[in-house]
Formats: structure tokens, C-alpha cells, sequence
């Protein structure tokens, strides 16, 4: 089985958006929108990863968040179209996580907007979530994909994530399913797993990373995909019998000069036995073609 791995989108629509939607902590986010983030965060460079990833004829597509930037309607909508006609991959086919940029503020949180909208690609073949749709289970070929929101309304300038009590319960009941221990189990979230210490923990960091390598502790192997930095990375989470895989895929839309930031994606592979093969990571050079490069380890 082949999967590929895309995150970060920040997919922009400002249109139709009336001033007084922008006075919370969207200004702040528009602020940086203006003078900053628009300058380097371009769709075509999503658009061009959608192309590629469909000549690579994998079997599953999975986002890992921050599709949208400021959590409107309109910039949901246009996510969605994107979904549907460029990636043009089947319902079955992909998954889809929240990031913080998707729960913006505490009404798009609140009305489940992302949830909403992205309905059909969180469709859970394994009923474990307490409330709402996380996290959901996908049973495909050799492979358990679990999908989990770190997705919470922040103060102004504060981008962390949590789990909470009820995902954290949902997960563990997810990982006893007989269906899922004889599968490989591959887990989506926005929020990387490590941080650096305890200011970037509550700026930028999962809250309740303990907990989850605490119900991570019985696997032997996986992969736990991730977002949020704009970086490709490599790490470990250490479990009591051996180890999941970390890896972070940059942003789908960032246009940087290092190969380390450039847009792209990541590919990974899983065996017939479970066992995980090969991981790629494939960088924008120019305007359409990709390239692989390393995943630097962290």
C-alpha cells in the first residue's frame, strides 16, 4: 500500500468576507496574511502536488491539517473543491485532520466546521469516538488510519494543540480492535508529538503528548504522520516495545529555498506483511516538476 502525505494547504478566500468576521483573532491572522504568509504560501504549488501525486497512483491520500487560514466558509469550500476535482482520489481514498489554522476561532471550532464540511472523508469503519467524528478508524489493505484532532481555538499568537480525555479514550479502544492490532497502524494529526521544552510546549506544542505515547506504549512499530512545523522531519516515538516512526511533511503551498521547507509531499509505503518500506519525500523544482529529497532527523 501506498500513501501519500500532504499538509499545511493555507489555502486562502477572503472573498465575501465582511470586515467584522476579521475583528477577533482573525485580524492578527489577516495581518500576517498581508504582509507576510500570502507572499510565500502559493496555490499553485498545491495544485502541482495534486497532478504529481496522481501520476504516482497511490492508494490513499491523507491531509494533515492547516487546509484552510483563517477557518471561513468560503476558504473550506474552496479546500473541498480541491479535494474533489484536483486531487480527484474517491471518498475511500482520503483523510482528512483539522490543524489549528482549520479551528480558528471558537465558532468555527464550536460549529464543527471543518467536520462539517469534510464529512465524507471521515467516515469511521470502527465506531470509537465518544463525540463527533475523531478520532475515526480506516481499515485499508494492510494498514489502520487513525485520524486525530489537535484542532483547538487559541489566544492571539498561541498555536498549540491537545487531544483531550475523550480522543485520548477513543484511541485507546481503537488500538485494542482486533482489526486493528493485526494492521500497521498509521496516525494522523496536525500537532507534531516532541517539542523544546516547556515555551514552545505551550505556544506551538501537543499539550497532552504524554498521554499519547502513554496509549501508544503496547505497538511495536507504525508511523504517526504530522504537520504544523512546515518542515520535513524525521523522529521516533519510543514505546515499550520498540518504536513509531515521526514524520512531518512541509507545507503543500510554501515557496522556500531550502529543501528542507520547499512544498511537496511525503510517500510511504507499508507491505503486504505490515511491514513499513520505503519513505520519500518529493520537493517542488519549479513550477511543475517534484523531486526527492531527504527527510533530515531531528
Amino acid at each position: 500500500m501506498r500513501i501519500a502525505h500532504l499538509s499545511d494547504l493555507h489555502l486562502l478566500d477572503l472573498e465575501g468576507a465582511v470586515p467584522f468576521r476579521l475583528f477577533n483573532k482573525r485580524m492578527t491572522g489577516y495581518l500576517n496574511l498581508r504582509f507576510h504568509r500570502k507572499s510565500v504560501h502559493k496555490p499553485f504549488a498545491v495544485e502541482a502536488a495534486a497532478r504529481a501525486i496522481r501520476r504516482l497512483n497511490v492508494d490513499h491520500v491523507v491531509i494533515t491539517g492547516d487546509v484552510s487560514n483563517l477557518a471561513l466558509e468560503r476558504e473550506m469550500d474552496r479546500v473541498r473543491r480541491f479535494v474533489e476535482d484536483d486531487l480527484g482520489f474517491s471518498d475511500e481514498q482520503v483523510s482528512l485532520v483539522p490543524g489549528n489554522h482549520d479551528a480558528y476561532t471558537r465558532g468555527a471550532h464550536r460549529s464543527r466546521r471543518f467536520d462539517q464540511t469534510f464529512a465524507k472523508y471521515l467516515k469511521s469503519d470502527i465506531d470509537v469516538a465518544e463525540d463527533g467524528a475523531f478520532p475515526f478508524v480506516k481499515l485499508r489493505g494492510p494498514a489502520a488510519i487513525i485520524g486525530l484532532s489537535t484542532a483547538r481555538p487559541r489566544p492571539p499568537f498561541v498555536a498549540s494543540g491537545s487531544l483531550g480525555k475523550a480522543q485520548i479514550s477513543g484511541l485507546k479502544r481503537a488500538l485494542q480492535h482486533p482489526e486493528v492490532t493485526k494492521r500497521t497502524v498509521v496516525l494522523l494529526q496536525h500537532h507534531p508529538w516532541h517539542h523544546k521544552g516547556w515555551l514552545h510546549l505551550f505556544f506551538e506544542g501537543l499539550w497532552d503528548a504524554a498521554a499519547e505515547a502513554k496509549a501508544l506504549e503496547h505497538l511495536a512499530h507504525g508511523l504517526l504522520l504530522h504537520g504544523h512545523q512546515h518542515r520535513r522531519i524525521r523522529r521516533t516515538v519510543p514505546t515499550a516495545r520498540g518504536h513509531l516512526d515521526a514524520i512531518g511533511v512541509t507545507s503543500a503551498s510554501l515557496i522556500h529555498e531550502s529543501d528542507e521547507r520547499m512544498a511537496g509531499f511525503n510517500v510511504y509505503e507499508i507491505g503486504d506483511d505490515g511491514a513499513i518500506g520505503a519513505i520519500t519525500s518529493h520537493r517542488l523544482k519549479g513550477d511543475e516538476v517534484f523531486v526527492e529529497v531527504p527527510i533530515p532527523v531531528g
